[in-house]
């Protein structure tokens, strides 16, 4: 998901903040009664087993599901036109237009509202940045897993958003795709854009988090700085999570 973003880096400001929210589907609460804040600062790493809510916490920040109950507050994070907010999401399949690579980041521009005569340069830029720019002209669907990953992440960075939204991105990637799309998250924090990224590489968690949001069963049992977080989880379930088992509750 994207939103119209002006293609100057944003600094994001103020924070994502979760107060008491639920959230329903088909009669099952999926999320429950979730509270965080999360701060413009630094990269953001949601963690927990299959089925405890990552995804959905995420599209709830998107914006892309609505809580039952609760609310959540982006508290001046930097509005666009037509009181929009400036999120870009990037799936852990690619969504890619049937195009090629250069196309699919030339698409995104044009429906930006950016300069016509700015938009090669930022294309092959982004290529660049996602070591891309030897395919430029192949058909997206041509590209490989990690390729067409990258080229979703590049594609997702060219209009500067305010906040990065990540839903496994490395999950079935390579290493060495794997550490070109952590360079990229890394030079967009860098440059001032808040990236939050759900994953269940905890060797990952540990190279490149800032804080992490542990969630297990719909409930966040942790949100803490992510040195913090590694060296006390806080809680049965996220020490078993750290430990590669099961949490059977008694």
């Amino acid at each position: 998901m994207q939103g119209d973003c002006e293609t100057s880096m944003v600094k994001a400001d103020g924070c994502i903040e979760f107060k008491n929210v639920d959230l329903s589907i088909d009669g099952k609460l999926l999320i429950d009664n979730a509270s965080c804040q999360i701060f413009h600062q630094g990269k953001t790493l949601i963690i927990g087993a299959n089925g405890a809510g990552k995804s959905l916490f995420l599209r709830l920040i998107a914006g892309l599901l609505i809580p039952s109950s609760g609310e959540i507050s982006l508290d001046h994070f930097t509005p666009l036109k037509n009181d929009r907010y400036c999120f870009s999401l990037v799936f852990q399949k690619p969504v890619l237009l049937r195009r090629s690579t250069f196309e699919n980041i030339t698409y995104v521009l044009r429906h930006s509202g950016v300069d016509k005569s700015a938009i090669d340069d930022l294309v092959i830029g982004a290529l660049k940045a996602a070591r891309l720019e030897h395919r430029a002209q192949t058909p997206a669907h041509n590209l490989s897993g990690g390729e067409q990953q990258r080229l979703a992440l590049a594609r997702a960075l060219v209009t500067a958003p305010c906040v990065l939204l990540l839903d496994e991105p490395t999950a079935s990637l390579d290493p060495a795709s794997t550490s070109i799309v952590e360079d990229m998250m890394s030079k967009a924090e860098a440059d001032g854009m808040k990236v939050i990224l759900v994953t269940h590489d905890i060797k990952q968690a540990k190279r490149i988090a800032d804080d992490i949001i542990f969630i297990h069963e719909g409930k966040i049992l942790a949100h803490s700085g992510a040195k913090e977080f590694f060296k006390n989880p806080g809680s049965p379930q996220a020490q078993a999570y750290l430990d590669g088992k099961v949490f059977i509750d008694e």
